[in-house]
């Protein structure tokens, strides 16, 4: 789709706010809390962004942008350029990360510009009446993007802010996380650090309670990559040499698949293996997945991986 911006504002923490509309109809396509959108930007680079707006106002989508100034430049020229009444090409949105039906409780956790997709779902929780406690941690409530909307959103009683400039209301994780209630499910969101830390916490909660979005690869990997084979359905063979990844190769075999962010992040790419040892990098998978699916653009293995393709 091709969406104007309607809006655009300034959020703690180096964040801009931005609201797209379309230029004819008057509602968008549907989504979901937990949702993302790829927006193709006009210097050639494609970025996810999690949908923070309220599904029952489809006039429009909203997306936070954080500048990372160490990153790959998106969200710079975002910061930068992006004016309103400009165009840009938006998908439909996809949803890696939704909400599950359950009866118990639910604990969101979001670090920072993480808020967003938990955002959604905090609302969409409110809404329903269902019992949930929303954990947002943050250096500082001047650093604390779309603390002001979120406080007029859900009640006080659901929302625990953590900041670090105030002592008394630090959390430790390990704690927060050494006890489950009966039937809860867990949902987080946030930098590396923080996504580590949750995980580590959370490691002795039973299988399918725990859910997370990763803006990047959780696993920084420093082991130089070694070559691989990849066995198509067709019998094919494709080399992947240790300078290129899965992705790469299996194009330039002639195989068309799609890809968005190439980052391990988005999982457009993502395709099933039958044989083989993968090397997962990816932040996509959830653990019960990583036994028959992949994310080739980068994710690797050993020796020889037979793909679903």
């Amino acid at each position: 789709m091709k969406l104007i911006v309607a809006g655009v504002h300034v959020e703690p923490g180096d964040v801009r706010v931005i609201e797209l509309k379309h230029h004819r109809r008057p509602l968008l396509p549907a989504f979901e809390p937990g949702s993302h959108v790829d927006v193709h930007l006009p210097i050639g680079k494609v970025r996810q962004y999690s949908l923070c707006g309220d599904p029952e106002d489809l006039s429009r989508y909203t997306i936070a942008v954080k500048r990372e100034n160490g990153g790959r430049g998106g969200s710079a020229w975002i910061h930068d350029q992006l004016t309103p009444g400009a165009e840009l090409p938006v998908t439909a949105p996809r949803n890696h990360f939704p909400l599950k039906e359950s009866d118990g409780p639910v604990l969101l956790l979001a670090g920072g510009i993480g808020i967003t997709p938990i955002f959604a779902m905090a609302r969409a929780l409110w809404r329903q009446g269902k019992p949930f406690e929303l954990h947002y941690f943050a250096r500082s409530r001047s650093l604390a993007p779309l603390l002001g909307a979120l406080e007029k959103t859900i009640s006080s009683e659901n929302l625990r802010l953590h900041l670090d400039d105030q002592v008394e209301t630090r959390q430790d994780l390990e704690e927060l996380l050494s006890t489950r209630p009966s039937g809860a499910q867990l949902y987080y969101c946030g930098p590396p650090g923080f996504m580590a830390a949750v995980a580590l916490a959370s490691e002795d909660w039973p299988d399918g309670t725990v859910n997370f979005e990763a803006f990047q690869p959780l696993v920084q990997d420093d082991t130089p990559p070694e070559p691989f084979m990849i066995v198509l359905r067709n019998g094919a063979v494709v080399s992947v040499p240790a300078d290129k990844s899965a992705l790469s190769a299996i194009r330039a075999a002639g195989v068309l698949l799609m890809a968005s962010c190439e980052n391990g992040v988005c999982g457009t790419c993502e395709c099933g293996y039958l044989e083989g040892q993968p090397i997962h990098r990816d932040a996509v998978l959830p653990s019960n997945a990583r036994s028959h699916r992949f994310i080739p653009c980068v994710s690797r293995a050993t020796g020889v991986l037979k793909l679903d393709l």
